[in-house]
């Protein structure tokens, strides 16, 4: 996790996917290509380690079987995840010459994301927590994943419920008469296709 996101970004949902997820955890700094923790994970014998990232070559979750899974992921399969928005995402990426050479993995992203109080660069992106539930929810059907995630999304859920019903209460400090509940694409991406993608780390 990038530092400005666990500073600033204590609701985010890096942060409450941590929470929802048994076995995980943060580690936060920019340049991880020497830190402690992380190279830990990486240089156990029995681990083998896997980065989520949008591209086009690498292994799509979404169309493999379970048979390929196995035989891909091992045994004990560690899946890291950059959270930060997409600019401090590749500049992690950037300097973290551990984490470029990982095998990456991706899915082909088929919803909306619920996350209409921030706008994302493309209305298919997700957040960090909606990312998670279907990676999950995609090892489940290949059988490697067993954790129950039928409520997984649902402290997601009641904070962005929560947070349109205090823009649109007409009493509350910073009402927004033209606030609504649709998915708004945001254009500051635009100028670099690269970042049309499966998912958005916030």
């Amino acid at each position: 996790m990038h530092p400005k996101e666990y500073k600033k970004e204590k609701n985010g949902t890096g942060h409450m996917t941590n929470l929802q997820l048994e076995n995980s955890e943060i580690i936060v700094g920019v340049d991880f290509t020497n830190n402690k923790r992380v190279n830990e994970i990486l240089n156990q014998e029995k681990n083998s380690s896997f980065l989520l990232y949008p591209g086009k070559d690498n292994f799509n979750l979404s169309v493999r079987k379970s048979s390929e899974m196995n035989s891909f992921m091992g045994t004990n399969p560690h899946i890291f995840l950059i959270d930060g928005t997409w600019p401090c995402a590749r500049k992690i990426l950037k300097l973290s010459t551990n984490l470029q050479k990982l095998q990456r993995v991706s899915f082909d992203n088929k919803i909306k994301s619920k996350f209409i109080i921030k706008q994302q660069p493309e209305s298919l992106c997700l957040s960090t927590i909606e990312s998670v539930y279907t990676v999950l929810n995609l090892l489940k059907k290949g059988n490697l994943e067993q954790c129950e995630t039928k409520d997984f999304l649902i402290p997601f859920e009641k904070m962005i419920a929560y947070q349109l019903d205090y823009i649109l209460n007409p009493n509350s400090k910073n009402y927004c008469s033209t606030a609504n509940r649709a998915v708004i694409p945001k254009n500051m991406y635009k100028k670099n296709t690269e970042r049309n993608v499966i998912f958005e780390q916030e």
